[in-house]
């Protein structure tokens, strides 16, 4: 109960905060796709950055870490489009798009909050690996897959459309940051006290920022679309992923508990919004894109803060 009440409740009451803000529409319609773009581009990079810049390279390249949170991700996409392919028939881009929603957590937006109250500043590294994975892997896997079965590469060859997607994600500020933080800190460099505090100030206002931009998200979203379809996601994401995470980090592996526990927890968040953005860009699987979000953020309040007193974290 300690768990739910000092490091779950916050983070969800906050969520809750920007969901009924939104519902009565207090910041206007186009506050939440500003929220987000603030997050995203503004306070999220300081934030990687100035994490991986302080920690050593070691740290940041941790194998058991990778192997568990990695390894947990791989078996449940597995199960995922095997089960796909027989019970949700349909397309190879959508299937692939039924995998990614099983395996991509909201790790941003809603994975720092919860790691810095649970494990303070040293839960941090571990969301922004998770980040990176997601953000570049999973992100450009994803995409390959659905260009591929779209015919969107015209007549480039599979490692062409695949060089194309991860040069893009790699793009990205939350992938740029962090690569960033960890030149700076291979390279031994101290960060200036005044880029340190501008780094510290901004970040600070990620976390908050983020849950209350989740909750502005979910307002006017409807639950449509095959919901068994959407049961059977959610069962993968909240359950099958962080329990095979589990069976790696602590019975496989022999890891830092703050790093297997971490594992397990990033591998237990909700579906990630950016499924919606990749389905809503293709045109393909937008309602139960969508409905996956909803209905496994719901969900999450209860799994999560479950996890949280099965892992002992207080």
């Amino acid at each position: 109960m300690q768990a739910i009440v000092n490091i779950a409740f916050p983070v969800f009451a906050v969520m809750a905060g920007g969901w009924l803000t939104g519902r009565v529409g207090l910041l206007g319609e186009a506050s939440s796709e500003a929220l987000n773009r603030f997050v995203f581009y503004v306070a999220l990079p300081p934030l990687f950055f100035l994490a991986t810049a302080k920690a050593p390279v070691t740290e940041i390249l941790n194998g058991p870490f990778l192997i568990a949170y990695g390894g947990g991700a791989i078996l449940t996409f597995a199960l995922a489009i095997a089960v796909a392919r027989l019970a949700f028939p349909d397309r190879f881009a959508c299937l692939s798009l039924h995998g990614l929603s099983a395996i991509f957590g909201n790790t941003g937006y809603m994975g720092i909050p919860l790691l810095l109250a649970a494990f303070g500043p040293p839960g941090m590294v571990p969301v922004i690996i998770t980040a990176i994975i997601n953000g570049s892997i999973v992100i450009g896997l994803a995409t390959v897959l659905v260009e591929l079965d779209l015919g969107r590469g015209g007549d480039k060859s599979v490692a062409a459309v695949a060089r194309d997607a991860f040069l893009a994600a790699l793009k990205s500020p939350l992938v740029i940051a962090p690569f960033a933080g960890m030149a700076l800190s291979l390279a031994g460099i101290a960060l200036p006290a005044p880029i340190e505090n501008f780094c510290t100030l901004v970040g600070a206002a990620a976390a908050p920022c983020a849950l209350f931009a989740i909750g502005l998200f979910l307002v006017g979203k409807p639950v449509a679309g095959d919901l068994k379809e959407v049961a059977w996601i959610c069962l993968l994401k909240l359950l099958a992923q962080p329990a095979a995470t589990y069976l790696i980090a602590f019975r496989a592996l022999d890891m830092d508990p703050v790093w297997a526990k971490s594992a397990v927890i990033l591998a237990a968040l909700p579906v990630g919004t950016t499924l919606f953005v990749v389905a809503q860009k293709y045109g393909i699987y937008v309602r139960r894109a969508t409905a996956a979000i909803l209905v496994s953020t719901a969900l999450s309040v209860l799994t999560v803060s479950a996890l949280l007193v099965l892992l002992g974290v207080s």
